[in-house]
């Protein structure tokens, strides 16, 4: 790739990360130490949550979720279409089935009505959990997704969320994770994303029970606590009710699903900065917004959810390539010559093989809707207002709209 090449996502790495990474090789714990807890308080207090737990991926924080609430055969759980393949997988890891739910074509989120419309495909009273997934960085309207989904576990896998705001049942601006209008959040701290831990991600949630038990299966389902022994023999050998220095139990199998001090001492320095990168991201996306909407009929930015101040992760077009006689793959590639990356988010997870084989999913046309149009162009916070302006430059040459010329028309 040439040096001008602009990825769709890029991580910001600066020299006080490389020092608070540098700090934790000097010291003694590499592993499980102060650094994750210091991490997990200051995730906590960011989104406003009682608990943060810190885990090796945001996969792996959906899997502990399904696991900690205890889903399994029988039991389903409704996923919008319209997300990464984690997000439906993880109720697969324990054995319970999917059951996928329409999008709003314009949004790629999934709304109450379609998640109604998911459960009533479902058997009678086996759906037991709810995924929302707030897209590109902008929020399902949860208090009625909330409202909808009355008695059943609600996370929301909130990985392209972080640092925004979403409105609470009150109709107050919470921040995303605050889980206001759910039981619990999912983020990832993947190098795309807000922040990065290399891989990572975590869980918040404001529910005491729930979170010792996301905290136990992230390490193989270890018990420490004294007061849950129940082999009293083996952990109290001095009859004097102190246990054993060494004695652990297991009661159920948990995951290593750590992550390490090293990467949460990356966090907490990215964490610091995370205002900064949100701002970047939403003035270069407001930019792109502006331009692509002056590309005529054919070509626009993705729709602003309401009751949502989105922390964009992807700076999503929606483009009719057959109206405009072209293909996304023809429009990708040419961009590509260009040193401009793109990327599609997302296939629909129901047309996936594995998930035709398994389930008969009928026709999910604001899915299918979104998926053919969209395309998500390149958007970090070391991008300048420059390079937005190429991107779309290039972009209407490749489309035969109006070239180079009438976007900078357009530049303020």
């Amino acid at each position: 790739m040439s040096a001008d090449f602009l990825p769709y996502g890029r991580q910001v790495i600066d020299d006080e990360d490389v020092a608070a990474v540098a700090a934790v090789l000097r010291g003694d714990w590499l592993t499980t130490g102060p650094s994750v807890e210091a991490f997990e308080v200051a995730f906590a207090e960011r989104v406003q949550a009682r608990h943060a737990v810190a885990c090796s991926s945001g996969t792996a924080g959906l899997h502990l979720l399904a696991l900690a609430q205890g889903l399994g055969p029988g039991d389903m759980v409704v996923v919008p279409t319209v997300t990464f393949l984690a997000t439906a997988n993880a109720a697969r890891y324990v054995g319970a089935d999917v059951v996928f739910a329409d999008v709003d074509p314009e949004t790629g989120l999934m709304d109450a009505p379609r998640f109604l419309e998911a459960v009533d495909r479902a058997p009678k009273g086996s759906v037991k959990a709810v995924f929302p997934v707030h897209l590109n960085g902008h929020c399902v309207d949860m208090p009625a997704l909330r409202a909808a989904a009355e008695g059943l576990f609600v996370a929301e896998d909130a990985c392209h969320a972080l640092g925004g705001d979403q409105a609470s049942r009150t109709g107050a601006m919470v921040p995303v994770g605050a889980c206001a209008s759910s039981d619990a959040a999912m983020f990832s701290t993947h190098p795309v994303k807000a922040i990065a831990t290399g891989e990572g991600g975590v869980l918040t949630t404001n529910d005491d029970a729930l979170a010792e038990r996301l905290r136990r299966f992230r390490n193989h389902g270890m018990v420490r606590e004294s007061a849950d022994f129940r082999n009293h023999d083996m952990a109290f050998e001095d009859g004097d009710g102190v246990a054993a220095p060494w004695y652990y139990e297991m009661h159920e199998p948990g995951f290593n699903y750590r992550l390490n001090d090293l990467q949460c001492a990356l966090g907490i320095s990215q964490l610091r900065r995370l205002s900064g990168f949100v701002e970047k991201r939403r003035k270069l996306r407001d930019r792109y917004a502006v331009l692509l909407d002056g590309l005529g009929a054919h070509v626009r930015a993705v729709t602003v959810a309401s009751g949502c101040d989105p922390a964009w992760h992807l700076s999503v077009a929606l483009i009719d390539f057959a109206a405009l006689g072209t293909t996304r793959s023809r429009v990708m590639r040419q961009l590509r010559d260009r040193s401009i990356g793109t990327q599609v988010h997302y296939i629909p997870v129901h047309l996936q093989p594995y998930y035709r084989d398994l389930y008969e999913t009928p026709a999910l046309p604001g899915a299918e809707r979104y998926y053919e149009r969209c395309l998500s162009l390149p958007l970090f916070p070391t991008m300048v207002e420059s390079d937005v302006d190429r991107v779309v430059e290039a972009l209407a040459e490749v489309l035969g709209l109006r070239g180079g010329a009438s976007i900078t028309g357009m530049k303020s």
